[in-house]
C-alpha cells in the first residue's frame, strides 16, 4: 500500500488545551470530531512511516512537505546527459533537457541566457505615447552637415516608466453651483463626459475578480489595502461587483462549456474546496431535505468537497491548439462533472480523448471515452521511492525522460497528430517495450518483492500500461496530465488564501471567474480587458456569447466600431448551437453573504 501523505493541521497550544478540557469534561463540539479524527489519522500515518526501517529523514520530510524538485538528476543524483554514451545499454539514453518532467525542461533548455529584464514590447498594457522631434522633420536637411535630409529610422527611442497605482482609483468631481439670489434657482455644473454615469466603472469589477478568483486575494485583504491608500472599497462592495459582473459574464461562461464538450482531447482532477454551506451537520440536513429516499441519503453521506479542473482542447486549422478552461466546485467528482459537460458534445462526434490519473472518480462508469492515464503519475510512484531503490529507479527514470524528449522534439516540429503517434512508434516504442520488459523481469525472476515500495510502483505501471501507453496506439493522446494539475494551481491558491466558500452560490461565481480568466490566458488574451469587454456588453453577451470569447472578441469589438455584425465563422466555428444560459441563481437559490 502506498504510503499516505498525513493531513497538516494548523492548531495552535491554545486551542489544543481547550480541546483538551472537552475532552476530559466529555464535552466536545461538532468540530472537534473532524479535528480528533484528523489527529489520529495524522498520528498513525507517522507512526507507520517511522516504523518502516527505509524510511530516511529525507523520505519522512517529503512525506510531510513534498518534494521540491522531481527532476531525474535531483532524484537519482545522476546527470545521464554527461557521462553515458549514446550508443551503449539497451536504449539511447537521454541528454540534459530530458530530465524529470522533459516537457517543461525542454523548453528551459531552449532559453537563451539573459538579465531577466523586461525589454519594452513586453510591456503589452502600458500606455503608449509617441513623441515627436520637437524641430525635425522627415526630409528636412540635416542641421549637423547640411547636405544630406534627415527620415525617420524604423526603431524610435525607447523609455519605459513605471508609476504605482491602488487596485482601484477614484476622482471626486466637485460640481460649481450657482443659487440666485432673488429667485433662489439653482445653477450646477455640468459633469464631463469623462466621469461617465455609473459611480463603479467596469474596470472596478473586473480588477476585484482578477485579485480575488485570479490571484487568491480575498476581500477583507483588499478592502484593508485600499483604505490604507485612502480609497475606502468594503468587502461586501466588492461582492456585489463581482456577483453582478459573473451574472454578465454567466452567457460566456455557459458558451465555454458547450464548446469544450466538442473538444478532441479533455483533461480532468480534482483539489479539495471547502464550501461552508456544505459542512458539518447542516450540510446532511439540507442535503436530505433536497433529496428524499435513497439517492438523498447517499448524497448526504459524502462529505467530500472538490473543485474539479477540466481541460478541453482542440487543434485550429491555421493556428495553435485551442485550450478552454473549466472549474466546478461542489460535492461531485471530476469525473461526475466531465460528464455533465460531454452530455453538451455532439451527437455527430465521436469519442474524445480523456487523460486523467488512475483514481476511479475520475471516470464514472456511464462516460464514454477514450481513456489515457498519466504517465507523470506512474513516474511519481518511483520518485516516490527512489531514496530506497536507487538503480532500479534510475533506469526507469531515463527511460521515461526519453519519452518526454521526443514528444518535445515532435512539438519543435510542429508535427501532426498523425505524424507524432508515428513518431512516437518508431522512436519511443522500442524504449516503451523495453522498459515493459524489464518491469516484467523484476517481478518473473523475482528480484524484486510485489509488496515493497518499488514493487507497488512497478504495479501500477504494469496495472495501467494500456492507457499509460496510448499515444503510441491514439493519434493526439497526450502523455501526462500537467495542463489540468496546472490549472488546479489557481484554485488552490484561492483556497490558500481565501480558505472557504461560505455558500455554494459564491462557489459558483469563483468557478465561473477562474473558467474565463484561466481560458483568457491560455489563449493568450488580456484577462482583465476581457472580463471588463463583457461588462461593457453585457446585453450583446447574453444574445451572442458565441461572438465573445476570449479568442474572438477583438473581432467582435472591430465589427461593431464599424457597424458591421459578426462574421458567421466568428459566431459558430464548429456549428452548433448555443445551449441556454441556466443562470446562476437558478442553480442555487441560497442566500449569498
Amino acid at each position: 500500500m502506498v504510503q499516505a501523505k498525513p493531513t497538516i493541521i494548523e492548531l495552535d497550544m491554545g486551542k489544543l488545551d481547550d480541546l483538551l478540557d472537552r475532552l476530559d469534561s466529555q464535552d466536545l463540539h461538532t468540530e472537534d470530531y473532524a479535528t480528533i479524527h484528523s489527529v489520529i489519522e495524522s498520528y498513525v500515518g507517522l507512526f507507520q512511516a517511522v516504523g518502516d526501517k527505509n524510511t530516511t529523514i529525507a523520505r519522512l520530510r517529503k512525506l510531510l512537505f513534498g518534494a521540491q524538485t522531481e527532476k531525474t538528476a535531483a532524484v537519482t543524483g545522476h546527470d545521464p546527459g554527461k557521462d553515458t554514451d549514446p550508443t551503449e545499454g539497451e536504449h539511447a539514453p537521454p541528454t540534459a533537457s530530458q530530465e524529470g518532467n522533459a516537457a517543461a525542461d525542454a523548453q528551459t533548455a531552449d532559453r537563451t541566457p539573459g538579465h531577466g529584464r523586461n525589454g519594452a514590447d513586453a510591456y503589452r498594457g502600458a500606455e503608449k505615447i509617441e513623441v515627436p522631434h520637437p524641430s525635425l522633420h522627415p526630409g528636412d536637411p540635416c542641421p549637423d552637415c547640411e547636405k544630406g535630409t534627415v527620415y525617420e529610422t524604423q526603431r524610435p527611442g525607447v523609455l519605459v516608466r513605471l508609476v504605482g497605482q491602488t487596485p482601484v482609483g477614484a476622482k471626486v468631481y466637485y460640481l460649481q453651483k450657482l443659487r440666485c439670489n432673488l429667485c433662489g434657482k439653482v445653477f450646477t455644473a455640468a459633469p464631463p463626459e469623462a466621469a461617465g454615469e455609473e459611480k463603479y466603472d467596469a474596470t472596478v469589477g473586473s480588477t476585484i475578480a482578477l485579485l480575488k478568483y485570479g490571484s487568491g486575494m480575498p476581500f477583507n485583504r483588499l478592502q484593508r489595502l485600499q483604505g490604507t491608500v485612502g480609497i475606502p472599497l468594503p468587502a461586501s462592495t466588492q461582492w456585489d461587483l463581482v456577483h453582478a459582473l459573473a451574472e454578465h459574464a454567466e452567457p460566456a461562461f455557459e458558451e465555454l462549456i458547450r464548446q469544450a464538450a466538442q473538444g478532441d482531447v479533455v483533461y480532468n482532477d480534482d483539489t479539495t474546496a471547502k464550501i461552508l454551506e456544505w459542512m458539518g451537520r447542516r450540510a446532511k440536513e439540507l442535503a436530505l431535505a433536497e433529496n428524499s429516499g435513497k439517492d438523498g441519503q447517499k448524497k448526504a453521506d459524502r462529505k467530500g468537497l472538490f473543485t474539479s479542473g477540466i481541460v478541453s482542447t482542440r487543434p485550429v486549422s491555421g493556428g495553435p491548439e485551442r485550450r478552454i478552461a473549466l472549474f466546478f466546485s461542489g460535492r461531485k467528482h471530476a469525473g461526475e462533472n466531465l460528464k455533465d459537460v460531454l452530455s453538451r458534445r455532439a451527437a455527430e462526434l465521436g469519442k474524445p480523448i480523456q487523460m486523467c490519473d488512475a483514481l476511479s472518480r475520475n471516470v464514472p462508469a456511464e462516460l464514454e471515452t477514450i481513456v489515457a492515464n498519466c504517465l507523470a503519475h506512474g513516474r511519481r510512484q518511483f520518485v516516490d521511492v527512489a531514496d530506497r531503490f536507487p538503480e532500479e529507479c534510475r533506469h526507469v527514470l531515463e527511460a521515461i525522460a526519453v519519452i518526454y524528449k521526443n514528444d518535445a522534439s515532435a512539438r519543435q516540429q510542429n508535427l501532426s497528430q498523425e505524424m507524432r503517434m508515428e513518431f512516437h512508434q518508431a522512436q519511443s516504442g522500442p524504449t516503451m517495450s523495453e522498459l515493459h520488459g524489464w518491469l516484467m523481469r523484476q517481478f518473473e525472476e523475482r528480484l524484486v518483492e510485489p509488496n515493497s515500495a518499488l514493487g507497488e510502483a512497478i504495479t501500477y505501471m504494469l496495472k495501467h500500461w494500456e492507457r499509460l501507453t496510448l499515444f503510441l496506439r491514439v493519434p493526439g493522446a497526450p502523455l501526462d496530465n500537467n495542463i489540468c494539475e496546472r490549472i488546479l494551481k489557481k484554485a488552490i491558491l484561492h483556497r490558500k488564501n481565501a480558505l472557504f466558500y461560505k455558500t455554494h452560490h459564491g462557489a459558483q461565481v469563483g468557478d465561473i471567474f477562474m473558467s474565463l480568466i484561466h481560458t483568457a490566458e491560455l489563449c493568450d488574451a488580456d484577462a482583465f480587458d476581457y472580463l471588463t469587454e463583457l461588462e461593457r456588453h453585457a446585453k450583446d453577451v447574453a444574445v451572442n456569447p458565441q461572438d465573445w470569447m476570449p479568442w474572438n472578441y477583438h473581432e467582435t469589438l472591430e465589427g461593431m466600431r464599424h457597424g458591421q455584425t459578426p462574421s458567421e465563422a466568428s459566431r459558430s466555428e464548429d456549428g452548433c448551437c448555443p445551449t441556454p444560459a441556466h443562470g446562476i441563481g437558478e442553480a442555487d437559490e441560497s442566500r449569498v453573504d
